[in-house]
C-alpha cells in the first residue's frame, strides 16, 4: 500500500472531503459526482463489504496501520495530520479515517417490492441522523426494505451512513418518484399500508389482525408534521403507538423501531439468535 503524504488543505487530490459538514455544498457535490463519503474504519469496511467501490482513502497519518491488511487496489490512500484533516473537512476528524467510495445505481421500487416481505415507507424524512436511525432499526428489526418519497434525505449522506453504522450498505432501498399516487404500487405488489399518526381514532398497533401483519408497509412522516394528510389517504390503516403520562409522539426514528419490533413480534428466531 503506497500512501501519499497531504501537507496543503486545499490539494486537489482530497477535493472529495472538502467542508463536509456544508450540507448544501456536499448535496450539490455528491450525488452528482456519483459518491459518498464513509467515516470511521468500521462503516468504511462494511462499504467495501458490500461491493462499493473505493475512490480513494483519507487517514490520520497515525493511523495508516488500520488499513494495513486492505486490497486498497487503484484507490490512493492520502495521510495528513489532524489539523490539516480538520481544515480540509470542516471538522475534528476524531475516527481518524475517511473513505470516499463509488455509488452504484439504486434498484427500482418494483424490484424492492419483488423481494421483501416488510418494509418501512418514508416520507420527507430530511434529518439525516433519524434517516440513519432508522436504517439501523430497520436492519435490526426484520424490515426487508426501505422506499423513499422524492423529499427524502441521501440515505448516503456521511452523517446517515455513520449513524446507521453502515446499515444503509445493507437493507436495499429506493425511490418512489410519484408521491403520494407511488402508494398504489406498493398495495398492488401485496402490502397493506400503515400509515403511524397520533391520531386518537387511528389502530393501536398491537391490534392489527394478522392479515394486516403479513406483508406491512410501515409508512413514517418527518418528525414535527409527521405525515401529510394525502398520505395518510392514500393508506390502507392509520395506526398509532399508544402512549402514556401524556406523553404525544416519540422521535420518528424511535418510533419506528418499536413499531418495527411490534410488527415482527412473532416472527421465528434469527439464525444470529
Amino acid at each position: 500500500m503506497t500512501v501519499h503524504q497531504i501537507t496543503d488543505p486545499d490539494d486537489d487530490r482530497i477535493a472529495d472531503y472538502r467542508a463536509l459538514t456544508d450540507v448544501e455544498l456536499r448535496t450539490r457535490w455528491e450525488p452528482p459526482h456519483g459518491l459518498f463519503i464513509a467515516e470511521g474504519e468500521l462503516v468504511l469496511r462494511r462499504a467495501l463489504r458490500a461491493g462499493y467501490p473505493a475512490r480513494s482513502y483519507l487517514v490520520d497519518a497515525k493511523r495508516v496501520d488500520q488499513l494495513a491488511d486492505l486490497d486498497t487496489g487503484e484507490a490512493p490512500v492520502y495521510a495528513a495530520t489532524p489539523d490539516v484533516l480538520q481544515q480540509a473537512t470542516g471538522f475534528h476528524v476524531h475516527r481518524g479515517v475517511l473513505a470516499s467510495f463509488h455509488r452504484r445505481s439504486l434498484p427500482t421500487a418494483a424490484e424492492v417490492l419483488a423481494a421483501a416481505r416488510r418494509i418501512v415507507i418514508l416520507e420527507d424524512v430530511n434529518n439525516h441522523t433519524n434517516l440513519g436511525a432508522i436504517f439501523r432499526g430497520a436492519a435490526a428489526l426484520g424490515i426487508d426494505a426501505v422506499l423513499l418519497s422524492p423529499t427524502c434525505a441521501d440515505p448516503l449522506y456521511r452523517r446517515s451512513v455513520r449513524v446507521s453504522m453502515g446499515e444503509v450498505f445493507a437493507v436495499p432501498y429506493a425511490k418512489l418518484d410519484r408521491w403520494p399516487a407511488g402508494l398504489d404500487q406498493v398495495r398492488d405488489a401485496g402490502f397493506t399500508v400503515l400509515a403511524m399518526t397520533p391520531a386518537p381514532d387511528a389502530v393501536p398497533m398491537q391490534r392489527l389482525t394478522p392479515a394486516q401483519r403479513e406483508r406491512a408497509a410501515l409508512l413514517l412522516g418527518a418528525e414535527g408534521p409527521g405525515l401529510t394528510a394525502a398520505a395518510q389517504s392514500a393508506s390502507d390503516v392509520r395506526v398509532v403507538l399508544p402512549m402514556r403520562r401524556g406523553v404525544d409522539s416519540l422521535n420518528v426514528a424511535a418510533a419506528a423501531a418499536v413499531a418495527f419490533w411490534e410488527l415482527g413480534r412473532d416472527d421465528p428466531p434469527s439464525d444470529s439468535e
